[in-house]
């Protein structure tokens, strides 16, 4: 053992002054380098690799997020013809259709079509198709879509579907086209970053931050029943006119569609259409033109049981003649259990009945009164109920 030490001792002794030697060596070149250049001024060294690391690290993740799909986002100008009457104001008799007939007067009336002109945002998910929200091009006759460099073309509707405010637009021209990155909705979470970004009165890229504040916020709690979606809610500002433009994560993916804005007591609450419903809802327009949704013909009502200290769902209203009305579903009956679901709240009824398409049966068990009732439903098209 005292020998392996002295060894490295020794050794140590022996690169010690190698490393003296090394350095007389490096000095007396570098001091001969220096008199034989006498114009030579010393410079510090640039490492321009870590220069562009640091202007990289001093760029905000919102910056770096926009960078990557700002230059998807569009947007949508709109044109629909709208016919206007108007009686002249010389008196109100005028009004009368009786009395223009009686007296044979032609009232003044200005039937001309107008132009009734809107704008919104969108992006573009895929080549040549942009996604954007139904209320945006509803009623349309002309679309005129403005990309983030200053060009524009002609938009055609591809399909929209009111039920989800999704729609999509095809534009007519050839790319490339800037693509938005699409995410993953189901793993965002209340407190993560949301950068809302829209072309509001045409301006390019407008942005706000905020954070997710809730997930599945049911529409129906905003007062809004003719709509079937859930919604991301988050106090990232969306402005008029960023309707249709996408709400992005921290690393510049689409995470939601923006829809909605609380005005009024309680603002500053916007809302957004998950991504993963959206993308879905595309994709049936543009395969089929039109999106199925199944339904049962019931109006859901979700209730605190006190007694169970438990939220309830019951059935608050049947449609007549719907495949609930011919099943036994009645008014005030308890939904317990949708398929292998055990129900929390309406929307998960309506996502069960919506994951099992139409024309297939699905088990129900309600509770009704005191008695417990197993039930067959075979959903239906939405508007195969309205028919009826």
């Amino acid at each position: 053992m005292h020998i392996q030490i002295m060894f490295l001792k020794d050794s140590i002794k022996i690169q010690s002054n190698k490393f003296y030697f090394k350095k007389l060596f490096f000095l007396f070149y570098l001091t001969l380098g220096l008199i034989n250049k006498p114009g030579v001024i010393s410079q510090p060294v640039v490492n321009k690799n870590l220069e562009n690391q640091l202007k990289i690290s001093n760029t905000s993740f919102i910056t770096k997020a926009i960078n990557k799909t700002g230059a998807s986002v569009v947007t949508i100008e709109t044109q629909r013809f709208v016919k206007k009457k108007q009686f002249s104001r010389d008196s109100r008799i005028f009004i009368d259709p009786y009395f223009e007939r009686f007296f044979g007067l032609q009232l003044p009336r200005e039937n001309q079509a107008q132009i009734e002109q809107s704008q919104g945002s969108g992006f573009i998910f895929d080549d040549g198709l942009v996604i954007t929200n139904a209320h945006v091009v509803n009623g349309s006759e002309k679309l005129i879509v403005g990309l983030s460099n200053g060009t524009k073309y002609k938009g055609e509707l591809v399909g929209q579907d009111s039920l989800t405010d999704i729609a999509v637009i095809k534009l007519r021209g050839r790319g490339p086209w800037p693509k938005a990155i699409l995410g993953d909705s189901s793993k965002i979470k209340v407190g993560d970053w949301a950068i809302a970004v829209g072309n509001p009165f045409g301006l390019e890229n407008t942005v706000t931050l905020g954070i997710i504040s809730n997930l599945n916020r049911n529409v129906s709690q905003l007062g809004i029943y003719d709509k079937k979606f859930e919604l991301i809610q988050t106090d990232a500002a969306i402005n008029p006119g960023n309707s249709g433009g996408p709400l992005l994560n921290s690393t510049g993916e689409v995470i939601g569609i923006n829809t909605l804005i609380r005005s009024g007591p309680g603002a500053g609450l916007s809302f957004a259409i998950p991504i993963n419903k959206a993308k879905d809802i595309a994709s049936q327009l543009i395969q089929n033109g039109r999106v199925i949704h199944p339904m049962i013909g019931i109006n859901l009502i979700d209730e605190n049981s006190f007694d169970i200290n438990k939220n309830i769902v019951k059935v608050g209203y049947v449609v007549p003649n719907s495949p609930a009305d011919k099943s036994g579903i009645i008014i005030n009956d308890i939904i317990i259990k949708v398929g292998k679901k055990d129900i929390n709240n309406s929307f998960d009824v309506i996502n069960e009945i919506s994951n099992n398409g139409v024309n297939n049966y699905i088990n129900m068990t309600i509770k009704r009164k005191k008695n417990i009732i197993k039930l067959k439903v075979k959903p239906t098209d939405i508007n195969n109920l309205s028919r009826k």
